[in-house]
């Protein structure tokens, strides 16, 4: 009987030879940023305070994908970058054929994505970006520590430093 780690490594693996398949590299060299989510909720405030000159802007932000929400035709990702966290909000009648698959398929929590699209406000009031094209920058082969509790083993905290950044 295998562990349910051992399970979500081969899962994710599976996934990862799936991406190869299709011919996407999971690992990409470059990615071009216009935006930190810092600055894309900046830039949402400022199209709010302006309507008149409400322009069709877009954002490309890139981050790790720390929450998933699939609910029918709509998805909810939380990403979280150096400088905060911006809510994607990815429709299928408006992502690429691409992207679609990418979300359906073989998006992780924990996976470093880049998202461009529009900057809007949904109907509960959140910022968040409206994606047309979702990009895989690495495909995380671990999973994340439990999100309620994060690490709470002190040893873990101090021998892998990384685990205790990303979840905290």
């Amino acid at each position: 009987m295998t562990s349910r780690a051992d399970r979500i490594n081969r899962q994710r693996l599976e996934k990862l030879e799936r991406l190869y398949d299709r011919g996407v590299n999971p690992y990409p060299h470059r990615y071009r940023c216009s935006h930190t989510t810092e600055q894309a909720i900046a830039l949402l405030k400022q199209i709010e305070e302006n309507p008149a000159e409400e322009k069709a802007v877009e954002v490309s932000v890139a981050g790790r994908i720390m929450s998933h929400r699939p609910m029918g035709k709509v998805a909810f990702l939380d990403l979280r970058d150096g400088s905060g966290k911006i809510q994607l909000y990815c429709h299928r009648n408006i992502l690429s054929e691409d992207s679609l698959k990418l979300l359906k398929k073989d998006l992780d929590i924990g996976d470093i994505v880049g998202a461009s699209g529009k900057p809007v406000r949904t109907r509960s009031g959140e910022a968040s970006i409206e994606v047309k094209e979702l990009t895989m920058l690495a495909k995380s082969l671990q999973p994340l520590p439990e999100k309620w509790h994060g690490l709470s083993d002190i040893d873990t905290r101090y021998r892998q430093r990384y685990l205790d950044l990303i979840a905290n």
